[in-house]
């Protein structure tokens, strides 16, 4: 949906190659056994699909991109950005602030501090109740769903919405920050905000 809205108001349609119908049925139509992961034998996610654009005379992509590991979007824009962001929400989301939350956000109430900046900048430019009722919430870990989370003990104690979250998944999973601090600097200009109060107080 955002995909159509996004290119439709500048007179295009966008085209997904992955619906093509002949490339599902020759898709579905791969042995199972060729999809699974077997890190042991160099077989990363999607591995039949990066050897078929693995040409070793006219190549598609450098092999550092090809059979790099496969990112959500919001960690695809780079680590340090996502840090920066969570330095940054800190920055300007209390302690007093997080202990308060239940009474400020009722409905979904933000458990991370990332989280309820976000929902003060939602709530800032969509205060109507029918707006807010439209805010998903639970448990989650790398853009999981809740359900998600019970698969595996371990992801309820490092809930995360980073693919870095995933401990023993993920081949850059949380260990240590980059340069979180020069981003949150940069984000410090883009979105400036006052967290003097309790409530809501954003800069215009």
């Amino acid at each position: 949906l955002r995909a159509n809205k996004s290119t439709f108001a500048w007179g295009l349609e966008a085209r997904v190659p992955f619906l093509d119908k002949e490339f599902i049925n020759v898709a579905m139509n791969i042995d199972p056994e060729w999809k699974m992961i077997k890190r042991e034998e160099g077989r990363i996610e999607k591995w039949v699909l990066r050897r078929a654009f693995d040409d070793e005379e006219k190549p598609y992509l450098p092999k550092h991109i090809l059979y790099r590991q496969k990112e959500q979007f919001s960690d695809g824009v780079g680590y340090s950005w996502i840090d920066g962001l969570k330095d940054h929400a800190a920055k300007h989301v209390t302690d007093k602030m997080m202990l308060n939350a239940g009474n400020i956000f009722p409905h979904n109430t933000p458990t991370t501090k990332e989280a309820y900046y976000y929902r003060m900048i939602f709530e800032r430019f969509f205060p109507q109740n029918s707006a807010v009722l439209t805010v998903p919430g639970g448990a989650s870990v790398a853009c999981s769903t809740a359900k998600a989370v019970e698969w595996d003990a371990s992801w309820s104690k490092n809930l995360d919405p980073s693919g870095k979250a995933a401990l023993g998944v993920h081949m850059s999973a949380y260990d240590e920050k980059a340069n979180s601090v020069s981003k949150a600097a940069e984000f410090e200009k883009i979105i400036p905000m006052e967290s003097s109060h309790v409530g809501v107080a954003i800069q215009s």
